[in-house]
């Protein structure tokens, strides 16, 4: 190993997270927490298997050897799935990418790195609510409480917008837009994209009722956060942890009237359970795409794959098509303007 980069694993790790996907990548506090998770994860599994401390971690000890024991050591010790392995490995590549243009030196480790295949992830079907085990969920707070109230308004404006968790947490008073001919909200997805998604007449609503409760005063701050909590007389923003803990409870609760409410309910499923209901529909997968913010069109195309029953009812409805040429054709076939309406784009 060149002497000049002996014990320089630090300095790399620090330009990689502070200045490289900051500045130049230009990523979000949330991505660059992920390789930073990534990294901390690779420490832990030197520490743990190796017994290697912190501060003697040099590039010597990254091979193609190491890593892959330390993305089977994820998947024992950690029960992480294979999509969250192939994660890890895409994170350190990365940084190795980064490290061996910072230093050529190190160009023998990245390519001995990138070596390593990314395992074959067998896709489950997706999972979504009903729309009964949705109301069911939905039916549980009792509004009379102030909390409840809040956590009621969370779930239905969760899956009103189709928003990633942390895009709804991050939601601050001044993403709110209800003085518009179309009410909206402004969500903050990844790479800090911002997308504008119409609210429902309900979740206004909803809205309204819930600012009337948490955010009273005229004098409002726009930078304040629409959720929040309160902790020795201070406003904070609430957690993932906070929204997990009432979701759950509500689920079980749930549960004993509705069969249909899944035996594990999160706040991801929210976002799931709309788009499916959407594209139940008949929204088109390239509209769904917008609603929630991907991408690419290949995540989205987890949605057509999920309901088997959905391709039954087709075949069924081909089937009367040749038997019936007068059977009725939905009003938002071929009807963009009622298609966008539909979607929450218009």
């Amino acid at each position: 190993m060149n002497k000049s980069i002996e014990g320089a694993f630090y300095k790399y790790v620090r330009g990689f997270l502070t200045v490289y996907l900051p500045r130049n990548k230009c990523y979000s506090i949330n991505t660059i927490k992920a390789y930073r998770d990534t990294i901390n994860l690779f420490r832990f599994f030197l520490l743990d298997q190796k017994k290697i401390t912190f501060t003697k971690i040099t590039f010597d000890m990254i091979s193609h050897d190491s890593v892959y024991e330390f993305l089977e050591w994820l998947q024992s010790s950690r029960s992480c799935s294979i999509s969250t392995r192939n994660q890890r490995l895409a994170a350190l590549k990365s940084f190795l990418h980064y490290c061996a243009m910072e230093e050529p030196s190190l160009t023998a480790i990245y390519m001995d790195i990138q070596e390593i295949t990314a395992l074959r992830d067998t896709k489950k079907r997706v999972s979504y609510m009903s729309q009964k085990a949705l109301k069911s969920i939905l039916a549980q707070p009792n509004v009379k409480n102030k909390f409840d109230l809040r956590n009621r308004f969370f779930m239905i404006i969760m899956y009103d917008t189709g928003g990633r968790i942390q895009e709804i947490l991050d939601l601050k008073l001044r993403d709110i837009s209800l003085d518009m001919d179309i009410p909206c909200i402004y969500l903050t997805g990844k790479g800090n994209k911002v997308r504008a998604v119409p609210l429902m007449e309900k979740t206004v609503l909803h809205l309204k009722e819930y600012l009337k409760v948490f955010h009273p005063t005229d004098s409002k701050n726009n930078n304040d956060n629409l959720f929040y909590t309160v902790i020795k007389g201070k406003k904070g923003a609430m957690s993932p942890d906070n929204v997990s803990l009432f979701i759950k409870k509500y689920a079980e609760q749930a549960r004993f009237s509705c069969a249909e409410v899944p035996q594990k309910v999160h706040a991801h499923l929210f976002r799931h359970s709309r788009a499916m209901h959407l594209y139940q529909s008949g929204i088109p997968l390239s509209y769904i795409k917008d609603f929630l913010g991907h991408e690419s069109s290949t995540t989205t195309s987890i949605y057509a794959s999920a309901d088997t029953t959905m391709i039954r009812d087709a075949l069924e409805k081909a089937a009367k098509l040749d038997s019936n040429s007068n059977t009725e054709i939905p009003v938002w076939e071929d009807n963009e303007e009622m298609i966008l309406k539909l979607c929450g784009l218009k």
